[in-house]
Protein backbone atom coordinates (compact mmCIF):
# COMPACT_ATOMS: atom_id res chain seq x y z
CA UNK A 1 0.00 0.00 0.00
CA UNK A 2 2.84 2.37 0.83
CA UNK A 3 4.45 1.56 -2.49
CA UNK A 4 1.24 2.55 -4.35
CA UNK A 5 1.12 5.80 -2.42
CA UNK A 6 4.70 6.58 -3.36
CA UNK A 7 3.99 5.87 -7.04
CA UNK A 8 0.82 7.96 -6.97
CA UNK A 9 2.56 10.89 -5.26
CA UNK A 10 5.45 10.62 -7.74
CA UNK A 11 3.09 10.72 -10.71
CA UNK A 12 1.17 13.67 -9.29
CA UNK A 13 4.44 15.51 -8.65
CA UNK A 14 5.57 14.80 -12.22
CA UNK A 15 2.31 16.16 -13.63
CA UNK A 16 2.61 19.23 -11.45
CA UNK A 17 5.92 20.09 -13.09
CA UNK A 18 4.83 19.35 -16.64
CA UNK A 19 3.66 22.42 -18.46
CA UNK A 20 0.65 21.84 -20.64
CA UNK A 21 0.00 24.51 -23.19
CA UNK A 22 -3.61 24.82 -24.30
CA UNK A 23 -4.07 26.53 -27.61
CA UNK A 24 -7.40 28.19 -28.13
CA UNK A 25 -8.56 29.46 -31.48
CA UNK A 26 -9.08 33.19 -31.44
CA UNK A 27 -12.71 34.17 -31.21
CA UNK A 28 -14.16 34.77 -34.66
CA UNK A 29 -16.67 37.47 -35.39
CA UNK A 30 -20.23 36.16 -35.18
CA UNK A 31 -20.76 36.02 -38.94
CA UNK A 32 -17.28 34.80 -39.94
CA UNK A 33 -18.48 31.40 -41.16
CA UNK A 34 -21.22 33.01 -43.22
CA UNK A 35 -18.75 35.44 -44.76
CA UNK A 36 -16.27 32.68 -45.57
CA UNK A 37 -18.84 30.68 -47.52
CA UNK A 38 -20.34 33.77 -49.11
CA UNK A 39 -17.07 34.37 -50.96
CA UNK A 40 -17.30 30.97 -52.66
CA UNK A 41 -21.01 31.48 -53.38
CA UNK A 42 -20.19 34.79 -55.03
CA UNK A 43 -17.29 33.51 -57.14
CA UNK A 44 -19.21 30.52 -58.45
CA UNK A 45 -22.32 32.55 -59.25
CA UNK A 46 -20.35 35.17 -61.18
CA UNK A 47 -18.43 32.40 -62.99
CA UNK A 48 -21.75 30.87 -64.09
CA UNK A 49 -22.93 34.29 -65.34
CA UNK A 50 -19.68 34.75 -67.25
CA UNK A 51 -19.99 31.26 -68.76
CA UNK A 52 -22.99 32.08 -70.95
CA UNK A 53 -22.11 33.77 -74.27
CA UNK A 54 -23.47 37.31 -74.62
CA UNK A 55 -25.69 36.37 -77.54
CA UNK A 56 -27.44 33.77 -75.35
CA UNK A 57 -28.45 36.03 -72.45
CA UNK A 58 -32.00 36.11 -73.85
CA UNK A 59 -32.20 32.28 -73.91
CA UNK A 60 -35.17 30.66 -72.14
CA UNK A 61 -35.35 26.86 -71.89
CA UNK A 62 -39.15 27.16 -71.71
CA UNK A 63 -41.52 30.01 -72.64
CA UNK A 64 -42.53 30.43 -68.98
CA UNK A 65 -38.92 30.53 -67.74
CA UNK A 66 -36.93 33.67 -67.10
CA UNK A 67 -34.24 34.38 -69.66
CA UNK A 68 -30.69 33.66 -68.54
CA UNK A 69 -30.00 37.39 -68.13
CA UNK A 70 -33.23 37.94 -66.18
CA UNK A 71 -32.35 35.01 -63.92
CA UNK A 72 -28.91 36.49 -63.12
CA UNK A 73 -30.49 39.91 -62.50
CA UNK A 74 -33.09 38.30 -60.24
CA UNK A 75 -30.30 36.80 -58.10
CA UNK A 76 -28.65 40.23 -57.89
CA UNK A 77 -31.83 42.10 -57.01
CA UNK A 78 -32.73 39.72 -54.19
CA UNK A 79 -29.14 39.80 -52.88
CA UNK A 80 -29.55 43.56 -52.47
CA UNK A 81 -32.90 43.05 -50.73
CA UNK A 82 -31.67 40.34 -48.35
CA UNK A 83 -28.57 42.28 -47.32
CA UNK A 84 -30.32 45.63 -46.98
CA UNK A 85 -32.81 43.87 -44.72
CA UNK A 86 -29.96 42.72 -42.50
CA UNK A 87 -29.02 46.40 -42.07
CA UNK A 88 -32.68 47.37 -41.59
CA UNK A 89 -32.43 49.75 -44.54
CA UNK A 90 -33.89 49.94 -48.02
CA UNK A 91 -31.92 48.28 -50.81
CA UNK A 92 -29.86 50.56 -53.04
CA UNK A 93 -31.96 52.27 -55.71
CA UNK A 94 -30.44 50.28 -58.54
CA UNK A 95 -32.42 49.31 -61.61
CA UNK A 96 -31.78 45.95 -63.21
CA UNK A 97 -29.97 46.23 -66.54
CA UNK A 98 -31.36 45.01 -69.83
CA UNK A 99 -31.50 41.23 -69.56
CA UNK A 100 -29.63 40.73 -72.84
CA UNK A 101 -26.68 42.98 -71.90
CA UNK A 102 -24.20 40.41 -70.55
CA UNK A 103 -21.59 42.93 -69.44
CA UNK A 104 -24.12 44.99 -67.50
CA UNK A 105 -25.80 41.92 -65.96
CA UNK A 106 -22.48 40.44 -64.79
CA UNK A 107 -21.52 43.83 -63.32
CA UNK A 108 -24.94 44.08 -61.58
CA UNK A 109 -24.56 40.56 -60.15
CA UNK A 110 -20.99 41.25 -59.00
CA UNK A 111 -22.01 44.53 -57.37
CA UNK A 112 -24.76 42.74 -55.42
CA UNK A 113 -22.22 40.31 -54.03
CA UNK A 114 -19.83 43.18 -53.24
CA UNK A 115 -22.65 44.99 -51.41
CA UNK A 116 -23.39 41.90 -49.31
CA UNK A 117 -19.69 41.20 -48.74
CA UNK A 118 -19.40 44.56 -47.00
CA UNK A 119 -22.32 43.73 -44.70
CA UNK A 120 -22.12 40.05 -43.79
CA UNK A 121 -18.70 39.93 -42.07
CA UNK A 122 -19.69 42.84 -39.84
CA UNK A 123 -22.93 41.37 -38.52
CA UNK A 124 -22.96 41.10 -34.74
CA UNK A 125 -24.39 38.25 -32.71
CA UNK A 126 -27.22 40.60 -31.81
CA UNK A 127 -28.02 41.30 -35.48
CA UNK A 128 -27.94 37.59 -36.28
CA UNK A 129 -30.42 36.96 -33.46
CA UNK A 130 -32.85 39.78 -34.34
CA UNK A 131 -35.70 39.77 -36.85
CA UNK A 132 -35.22 41.61 -40.14
CA UNK A 133 -37.25 42.19 -43.27
CA UNK A 134 -36.36 40.02 -46.23
CA UNK A 135 -37.89 38.94 -49.53
CA UNK A 136 -39.08 35.86 -47.59
CA UNK A 137 -40.75 37.88 -44.80
CA UNK A 138 -39.48 38.72 -41.31
CA UNK A 139 -36.72 36.33 -40.34
CA UNK A 140 -33.93 36.11 -37.80
CA UNK A 141 -30.62 37.35 -39.20
CA UNK A 142 -29.26 33.79 -39.41
CA UNK A 143 -32.37 32.72 -41.28
CA UNK A 144 -32.03 35.65 -43.68
CA UNK A 145 -28.51 34.49 -44.52
CA UNK A 146 -29.64 30.91 -44.97
CA UNK A 147 -32.58 31.98 -47.14
CA UNK A 148 -30.26 34.09 -49.29
CA UNK A 149 -27.76 31.25 -49.74
CA UNK A 150 -30.55 28.83 -50.66
CA UNK A 151 -32.03 31.38 -53.09
CA UNK A 152 -28.71 31.96 -54.82
CA UNK A 153 -27.88 28.24 -55.00
CA UNK A 154 -31.35 27.41 -56.33
CA UNK A 155 -31.24 29.92 -59.16
CA UNK A 156 -27.57 29.35 -59.90
CA UNK A 157 -28.43 25.66 -60.30
CA UNK A 158 -31.12 26.66 -62.78
CA UNK A 159 -28.59 28.80 -64.64
CA UNK A 160 -26.20 25.85 -64.84
CA UNK A 161 -28.95 23.86 -66.60
CA UNK A 162 -29.35 26.76 -69.05
CA UNK A 163 -25.62 26.48 -69.77
CA UNK A 164 -25.87 22.71 -70.28
CA UNK A 165 -28.85 23.21 -72.61
CA UNK A 166 -26.48 25.27 -74.74
CA UNK A 167 -23.73 22.63 -74.62
CA UNK A 168 -21.63 24.64 -72.16
CA UNK A 169 -20.02 22.93 -69.21
CA UNK A 170 -20.69 24.95 -66.03
CA UNK A 171 -17.75 25.99 -63.83
CA UNK A 172 -16.66 23.49 -61.21
CA UNK A 173 -18.08 23.68 -57.71
CA UNK A 174 -16.17 25.89 -55.26
CA UNK A 175 -16.21 26.01 -51.48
Amino acid sequence: MARRSVILVSLLAAFAFVSVKVVCAPAKPAAAEYAQHFGALSKLSVAVAEGMPADQYGFRPHPESMSFGALMSHIAMTNFQFCAGLKDTDPPATAAPAETDKEAVVKFLSSSFDYCSAIIPNLSEEQLSQYHNSPDGRLLGREVLLAMYVHVAHHRGQAEIYLRDKGIRPPGYMI
